[in-house]
């Protein structure tokens, strides 16, 4: 069999032959595996070879394409071969699909599924879009109580298709409310005459349609399922989330959180789809934000031209100054920001947060002013600069200036985040760069207002 590589080479050359064989003699090579070679040649080209696959592995791969090739995609196949794709789609892919669309687009990809699945995707995009609701699987097996472990598997061949929810049974009266989950393994460790009410544990966790994504990547973590059911408010069973859909979540999140705490709107697709003009667009917006900011920084400045011009000694200090400033806000809302995703820390915790980073704000900044206070004593005490006859006061200004400017720093990085939350805002918007240039401002505040009490009547006359 022709190797991957290989395979990836004759793409590129627009020989798509060897693409024909996947389904039949190439079924070891996963469908994710072709997605990756798709992914990695031109668009055109892309498009060429998903149309040569055998119309059988089309559905399979597609599911594992990145959302702007799947909708080229289907613009480009026939409705006939796009409506078949978005049929055979399990209902968990198919829904990130239709989640991915917006408007006139949507509705026209919702006119190719049939009336069961066009219904089913109208009720789900009804829910939030951080909502549980958005990922499940509606592809899950069911039996009731009063069967055998016999009968069970019975019903299960027949009315169940083989997928990967079914590695989990629930157990449902009547009505379709959730009574217990069972684990494939208890069926087959146990004695076929057994009934199913004599394997029940009667611990069923459980997630809600409303409940949020974060909510469901804690449960998931907490009690280590690779499959959890979800219910409505009347515990009726609607579908079930697997811990590979739940991972990708956590994975956009992430991906979204770090951009927005880099200074950078949320990319819609990978960096390398992305095209050149809305990477610009994602980025300009925040650095103009950013740039506006900094230049309260010059206006700061010139506010206090007067103690510079008197003592031109004061400006050599004023990237050392800052720069602090900013490094242990970042640092701050990096720590907090990373707790709260974690459930480390809540809004509540906000008076727990405040002492801490106003003791770690005084400790932070009283080793970083000695350090500064050491320096300009050794530089003076060596000849290697002249600060002049005040020398000393000069020193306690870099001293307390800094131990000021990194209290402030922390205590802003921190609660930053936290009052972001209370207004039910993105904590991640309060990015590194946003509280760096918060602190610059007002770090030269800080270190003039020092300056100008320390050194009054001797450089500042």
């Amino acid at each position: 069999m022709m190797n991957l590589k290989d395979i990836s080479k004759k793409i590129m050359k627009g020989d798509f032959s060897s693409l024909l064989g996947f389904g039949g003699s190439n079924k070891k090579v996963h469908p994710t595996e072709v997605a990756k070679m798709l992914g990695a040649v031109p668009t055109e080209t892309a498009l060429q070879a998903f149309e040569s696959l055998p119309a059988t592995t089309q559905s399979k791969v597609f599911a594992y394409l990145d959302t702007l090739l799947q909708k080229k995609i289907i613009k480009k196949l026939t409705k006939s071969r796009a409506a078949f794709i978005l049929n055979e789609l399990s209902s968990d892919d198919r829904i990130a699909f239709y989640s991915s669309l917006k408007g006139v687009e949507r509705s026209a990809f919702l006119e190719l599924l049939h009336d069961k699945n066009k219904d089913a995707v109208h009720d789900i995009l009804g829910y939030p879009d951080n909502s549980v609701a958005r990922l499940i699987n509606t592809e899950f097996a069911t039996i009731s109580t009063e069967l055998t472990i016999a009968e069970a598997n019975e019903h299960l061949r027949k009315n169940h298709k083989d997928t990967e929810a079914a590695n989990v049974i629930y157990v449902v009266d009547k009505e379709g409310k959730l009574i217990d989950d069972i684990p494939v393994r208890r069926f087959i460790l146990n004695d076929p005459d057994k009934k199913v009410a004599d394997i029940l544990d009667g611990f069923c966790v459980t997630l809600h349609m409303t409940d949020s994504k974060e909510d469901a990547v804690a449960k998931f973590k907490e009690y280590d399922r690779v499959v959890l059911p979800v219910t409505n408010a009347e515990n009726i069973l609607l579908g079930v989330l697997t811990v590979d859909d739940v991972l990708d979540a956590a994975e956009q999140r992430d991906t979204k959180e770090i951009q927005n705490f880099g200074g950078v709107e949320g990319l819609d697709y990978p960096y390398v789809k992305t095209s050149f003009f809305s990477l610009i667009k994602k980025r300009a917006t925040w650095l103009i934000v950013l740039f506006v900011g900094e230049m309260l920084t010059a206006t700061a400045m010139g506010y206090f031209d007067a103690e510079i011009s008197k003592a031109v000694v004061l400006a050599l200090f004023v990237p050392l100054i800052i720069s602090s400033g900013g490094n242990s806000g970042s640092q701050a809302a990096t720590l907090i920001i990373r707790a709260m995703a974690l459930k480390e820390l809540t809004i509540k915790d906000w008076w727990f947060v405040m002492r801490r980073e106003i003791l770690s704000g005084l400790t932070l900044g009283f080793i970083l002013g000695t350090i500064g206070f050491v320096r300009i004593a050794v530089w003076q005490s060596l000849h290697l600069y002249n600060y002049g006859r005040y020398w000393f006061l000069l020193a306690l200004t870099i001293f307390f200036s800094l131990i000021g400017i990194v209290m402030w720093g922390t205590l802003s990085g921190s609660m930053i985040p936290i009052v972001l939350k209370k207004c039910k805002l993105d904590p991640a918007t309060s990015s590194a760069p946003l509280v760096a240039t918060l602190v610059d401002v007002t770090g030269l505040v800080i270190y003039f207002t020092f300056a100008a009490i320390i050194l009054k009547g001797t450089i500042l006359k």
